[in-house]
């Protein structure tokens, strides 16, 4: 697609938001082992995140239905940290008081796996720096899924005096986050065309990945476990696309008008649905 109908260079991801049967537990999680700070909590709700930068938002739904297993939504929520060093933190947390799922060197980033206490799948992970990612031959990102020297990273802690009692450091974002789908072919209509995003890599069968500004991705998405039904009951609730003013925000409303797609306004924003009922908030960054 042309640039003029992309988004902007700098668009990037907000929060994203998780219905949750167990409020107390989950927050306990992303505190203690991916090492965010809860910034604000009720009996229904919790936001966390970095700083004063919210990055996750917990929706206590008790009487939710479970999770489908047949149904779309979230494959990872993926927590890009700024630094090798702050990645060996966090392994050591999960070493210490989780259980590591994977790990893979990317090429384009480091990454260690995890999952939830709800079954939620959550990544953490640092980039390599931009003019060090592999390229393909029209200059694309190129990633990989080699084994990550688990012994080199804990050693960037080590070195830096990192440990894993610290928290997420200041700089950490949501980089990006990984969807399963039923249809890859509807998913990239409806994120390019319709979202403005560019098509960034499909180095994995079976996927897709999407960003603005040539960043790896900010949004992947999958058909592996062959997903069939629209998104439902817990998991995921919504993630949240920043576009940097209101002239992009609008050019997305008139994109998504022109493609039929249903529009609710939210605060400072709007809120979509792909193909398979998953939640997109759109806003610009105050």
């Amino acid at each position: 697609m042309s640039r003029s109908s992309a988004l902007p260079d700098d668009t990037r991801l907000g929060r994203t938001a998780l219905r949750v049967a167990d409020l107390t537990v989950t927050i306990e999680f992303y505190r203690d082992i991916v090492g965010l700070r809860v910034l604000d909590r009720d009996e229904s709700r919790a936001t966390l995140g970095v700083d004063d930068t919210p990055l996750l938002e917990l929706l206590a739904e008790s009487s939710a239905e479970s999770r489908d297993e047949r149904g779309a939504g979230l494959y990872h929520n993926a927590f890009r940290v700024p630094s090798r060093a702050a990645l060996g933190a966090a392994l050591g947390r999960i070493r210490d008081r989780w259980t590591l799922d994977g790990a893979s060197d990317h090429g384009v980033s480091e990454a260690l796996y995890c999952t939830d206490p709800e079954g939620n799948g959550v990544e953490i992970y640092r980039d390599r720096p931009r003019e060090a990612w592999p390229r393909t031959e029209d200059g694309t990102a190129r990633a990989a899924g080699g084994p990550l020297a688990l012994s080199e990273v804990a050693a960037a802690a080590d070195d830096a005096g990192s440990t894993g009692s610290q928290p997420a450091p200041g700089g950490t974002t949501l980089g990006h986050v990984h969807l399963e789908v039923s249809s890859l072919e509807s998913t990239e209509t409806f994120y390019v065309e319709r979202l403005g995003l560019d098509i960034s890599m499909s180095f994995a069968p079976g996927a897709r990945f999407f960003s603005a500004g040539g960043y790896h991705h900010h949004v992947g998405a999958n058909t592996w476990n062959q997903r069939s039904r629209t998104a439902d009951g817990l998991g995921l609730a919504w993630f949240e696309l920043l576009v940097p003013d209101a002239d992009a925000l609008e050019a997305v409303r008139e994109r998504l008008a022109d493609g039929g797609v249903s529009i609710t306004e939210t605060d400072g924003g709007i809120e979509v649905a792909d193909p398979d009922g998953i939640a997109i908030r759109v806003r610009f960054a105050a």
